[in-house]
């Protein structure tokens, strides 16, 4: 099995080099209104914003700000397929202009514009974001009429263009179940919310580093996996430093990103060069957390009814069976700005890791996702 990655380096309000209704499933994370770190990347798009904020004129700002991201959320409707997915991470903002304090709510302003341009609005996920500041507290600490909430989550908006996805014929219907996830993953997936760490920006150029927000490969990982199969091709139009890339990799997908800062080639270039042994490290955590799964069931005395087909252990439903674990066997850099990814099946001759390993696992993927800047 092989997938194709291309990085395009150019302005995601209009994508002329994709075509309509070819993409599968958006996963992205948009500069943030009204956080003062992106505070240049929007003054650089629109003069109008720039004076805004220099005038102090805050609600003026934010509006102007979303305008900018509309043109990018009319061209994702334009490119999605009938039945697929648009999945946004956005965080609110709360700042202080002309000495007035307030809420800028991102959330609720993306979610009116892309209803109002045909999407479907699905249940929100509410990822909890375990702080990183030193200092989490606003306002006046300890005395009462004066101190703020703290915002401790971001939202992952989930959208779809039409109704349900259809999977005509025998080659769609398998693709689909070999792309299934074990059932404890479901649970845990498809809960409102989720529960794991920020990411901790470790980029060498400074100026990088206070462009870049990049989420967690986890996050993208998950919402590939749940709204998408093998073979589909993802679509990321703020890329950033390469994190849906690499988990539509990771994930069996094909895959386009899109990034207007020509300044994050090399970054993206290297992260992806470096990312097999924590791509697959991904991969053999989920066999792992399964295993320990299976021995969890066993100790509680309850069967799984069910064998997996290709892998041999015991899964919860007959959804499961014909599911297909790849790991990446070779990344390969091609001219223009594109990756080739090949993929062998953990099978006999690419063992498993034993339950035992699971912790060791999701040790060692953890260090090399932060030694990685992800």
């Amino acid at each position: 099995m092989t997938t194709e990655h291309q990085i395009l380096f150019c302005n995601a309000r209009k994508l002329s080099k994709i075509a309509d209704k070819s993409i599968d499933l958006v996963v992205t994370s948009p500069p943030y209104p009204m956080i003062q770190m992106w505070d240049e990347l929007f003054k650089s798009l629109s003069n109008p914003i720039k004076e805004a904020l220099l005038n102090g004129k805050g609600n003026k700002a934010f509006s102007l700000m979303h305008e900018e991201l509309d043109a990018v959320w009319t061209e994702m409707y334009r490119v999605l397929k009938y039945g697929a997915f648009l999945c946004i991470n956005i965080g609110d903002a709360v700042r202080t202009i002309d000495e007035k304090f307030q809420l800028y709510s991102n959330h609720s302003r993306i979610l009116s514009f892309c209803t109002k341009i045909g999407f479907d609005a699905l249940p929100v996920i509410l990822w909890r974001k375990q702080t990183n500041a030193p200092n989490k507290f606003m306002g006046s600490g300890m005395l009462p009429a004066g101190a703020y909430i703290t915002l401790e989550h971001e939202f992952v908006l989930v959208f779809r263009k039409g109704g349900k996805r259809g999977f005509d014929g025998p080659s769609e219907k398998m693709a689909r179940q070999e792309s299934a996830y074990f059932w404890e993953e479901r649970n845990k997936w498809f809960s409102d919310i989720w529960d794991f760490k920020g990411t901790t920006q470790k980029l060498n150029n400074d100026k990088l580093r206070k462009r870049s927000g990049a989420f967690p490969l986890e996050l993208a990982y998950r919402m590939i996996n749940m709204y998408s199969v093998k073979g589909d091709t993802v679509l990321d139009p703020f890329l950033g430093t390469g994190t849906t890339t690499l988990a539509a990799m990771a994930a069996c997908r094909n895959s386009i990103g899109v990034e207007l800062d020509k300044e994050f080639k090399d970054m993206i270039t290297n992260q992806i060069q470096n990312s097999r042994s924590f791509l697959n490290s991904r991969i053999s955590e989920r066999v792992a957390s399964h295993l320990t799964f299976i021995e969890e069931c066993r100790a509680r005395e309850k069967s799984l009814k069910y064998l997996s087909a290709h892998h041999g252990f015991p899964v919860m439903t007959r959804q499961e069976i014909n599911m297909i674990l790849y790991e990446i066997q070779e990344i390969l850099m091609e001219p223009k700005d594109r990756i080739r990814v090949s993929y062998r099946k953990i099978s006999e001759n690419n063992p498993l890791p034993p339950a035992e390993t699971a912790t060791k696992v999701r040790r060692s993927g953890i260090a090399k996702q932060q030694s990685l800047g992800f």
